[in-house]
C-alpha cells in the first residue's frame, strides 16, 4: 500500500464575505502587475492597480519593482488616499503590503496607532 502523502503548506483561512459597497471608492481591491517591459520617461516596470468594487473601474499606478515600503506608501497616500480618502482594502498578502507599509503610511497621516 502506497504511503499517504504528507500536507505542506498553510491551511487556508476561512472565505469571508464582503459587503457590498454603498458609495465609490468605499471599498477597493490592489494587486501589482509585475514583468512589464519598462516604458516611459521613468522606465517602470511595475504597476500597481486598484479596482473601486462599486463602480468597477480600474485604475493603475505606474511604479518600480525596487521601490521601497516608503515609495509605496507615498504612492498610495498621494494617489489613493488623497483622492478617495481612507477606505477598505481588499488585497492578497503580497509582500510589499507588510505592517511597515501601514505603518510609515500612518505616520505620514500623523494617525496613532
Amino acid at each position: 500500500m502506497p504511503k499517504e502523502s504528507k500536507k505542506h503548506g498553510k491551511k487556508y483561512g476561512l472565505l469571508q464575505r464582503i459587503e457590498e459597497p454603498k458609495h465609490p471608492w468605499e471599498t477597493i481591491n490592489m494587486d501589482w502587475v509585475t514583468g512589464l517591459v519598462p516604458g516611459g520617461k521613468e522606465k517602470f516596470n511595475y504597476c500597481l492597480i486598484r479596482v473601486d468594487w462599486f463602480r468597477k473601474i480600474m485604475g493603475c499606478l505606474p511604479c518600480h519593482k525596487e521601490d521601497t515600503v516608503m515609495d509605496t506608501a507615498l504612492l498610495f497616500k498621494n494617489n489613493i488616499i488623497s483622492t478617495c480618502g481612507v477606505l477598505e482594502i481588499i488585497g492578497d498578502r503580497d509582500p510589499k503590503f507588510t505592517s511597515e507599509l501601514w505603518t510609515n503610511l500612518y505616520e505620514m497621516m500623523s494617525i496613532l496607532l
